[in-house]
This record gives C-alpha cells, structure tokens and sequence, in this order.
C-alpha cells in the first residue's frame, strides 16, 4: 500500500484503501479541501470492492507546495497524477474529481485517455467551457480574479473568514474549520498558473464521462454547466442534483459514490 509519492522533487501524502489488486479509482480534491473531502466517498468505494486512492495535491501537501506559480499549471499538476499512479502500479484507473480536482481530472483524461477508465466530475467543468459563459458567471467568478494578486488574497483569507464563507456557501462546519485552518494557501497558486504566458490548450475528452453539478451551486452557473458537454467527444452525461450545493463529496457522499459507480467499468 502506498503512503507517499514524490514528483517534481516534491512529496505528496496519499490514502490507498481497499484491496490492491481491485480496479482503481483516483479521488482529486478541490481548493480549499484536503484528500479528507473524500472519507465517506472513498469508504463506499472500498465497500463496493475498489482500491481507492486519495492524494493530497499540490500546494496542501507538506513537503509538495512550491512557491512559484509557474508550477501549478495543469500540465504540470497532471504529472502528479500520473505519479501517483506509477507509484502505485496502476496503469489505468477510474479518474474522480471534485471543483479544481474537477478541473484537473478533465485536463488528465484529455492528455492521457489511454490511462483513464471513465472521468466523473463534481461541480465544475471542463476548463474550454469557460469562455463564452456569459456576465453572470463572471460576477461569480470574481474572486478569481482578486486571487490574482500578490500576497493580500493570503492576508485575506484569515481562518475565520474563510470558515464563515465557506458555510455559506453550504459546507458543514466540521469540514468549513479544518479547512480554514489548514496550511492551504499555497494553493491559491492553482487560480495564478491560470495566467502563466505560453500554451493555453485544453485537450478535448473521449473517454466516458459524468459530469455531476448542483443546481444550488454558487459558484458555477447552469449555463455554464451546460456548456460541459461540449468539450466531450466520447460518451457522455450530465446529471443535475436538484437542491444540492457545490460541496457534494462532504455534504452528498452516499449519491457522489452511487454515481461514480454508475459510471465504473
């Protein structure tokens, strides 16, 4: 069983649960959570016979959180992913993924199909459906663009804001705290790498894919959750939980797990 990875002169903590011979599945996590967003997703995994693996990223891990943003673009964060999966020896796996964790799996999936089963994800898109979202997502979009600047989103975000927003927005309190102070605000540098110059491509998906969205969610619109399926070439679904908010591997882990099953072949 593997407790670590290293990439990149980096080290990453990781969960492997289950049997190691069972058909893998990776679960991403997404800012500002930890590999724990996923306990009650990856204990149904495992109950359901599959060897689950849930890495702590770049930038919450504590030996892999680099300071420069140069080193948080999607190629790069995928060679983590990749990894991962070398150290574990696994050639091919089901790829999971919840907000940038969501983000991610669509770049791994569209870069290495030939790795990835089937993609399932939570909340948020895939990257190419951003453009032509229209003004509404925009202005929720907004604080991407504060997340920009240097130091003072850091300075910003102090434990009890962030744990005061994030129930808001429909996380429980328990997750909300940890999260708001944990060691995560290297992180922001995923929202950063958004605007290193040099390629911006987004690699089209063909494997089979879920995409799950919340039509509760705050932070990504229906219009733009729609435009998903447009970036997918190979078979494809899109599953709206009515009444369901953008925290659905916490708040919703029996349904998150019912579907990424759904979708496992």
């Amino acid at each position: 069983m593997v407790e670590r990875f290293a990439n990149d002169g980096l080290e990453f903590e990781v969960d492997d649960l289950g049997d190691p011979g069972a058909p893998a599945v990776v679960l991403l996590h997404g800012f500002p959570q930890d590999r724990r967003a996923w306990a009650g997703v990856a204990e149904l995994l495992v109950a359901a016979g599959r060897r689950v693996l849930v890495p702590e990223l770049r930038g919450y891990a504590e030996h892999g959180s680099p300071g420069s943003r140069r080193r948080y673009t999607l190629d790069v964060l995928t060679t983590d992913v990749l990894a991962l999966a070398g150290t574990a020896g696994v050639d091919r796996f089901d790829l999971v993924g919840h907000d940038w964790g969501a983000a991610l799996a669509f770049h791994v999936a569209g870069r290495h199909p030939e790795r990835v089963r089937t993609l399932t994800a939570f909340s948020v898109p895939h990257r190419g459906a951003w453009a032509g979202a229209g003004a509404r997502q925009l202005w929720r979009s907004a604080y991407v663009g504060l997340f920009q600047l240097p130091v003072l989103p850091e300075l910003a975000l102090t434990p009890r804001f962030l744990e005061r927003r994030l129930v808001r927005s429909g996380l429980g309190a328990e997750h909300a705290r940890r999260y708001a102070t944990a060691r995560n605000r290297r992180a922001l540098h995923w929202y950063r790498a958004m605007l290193v110059p040099g390629r911006k491509h987004f690699p089209r998906v063909t494997v089979p894919t879920l995409f799950v969205w919340g039509d509760g969610d705050e932070f990504v619109t229906e219009r733009l959750a729609r435009r998903c399926g447009r970036w997918v070439d190979g078979e494809y679904t899109f599953e709206i939980l009515r009444g369901v908010r953008h925290w659905i591997p916490e708040m919703h882990p029996r349904r998150a797990a019912e579907l990424v099953l759904s979708r496992c072949r």
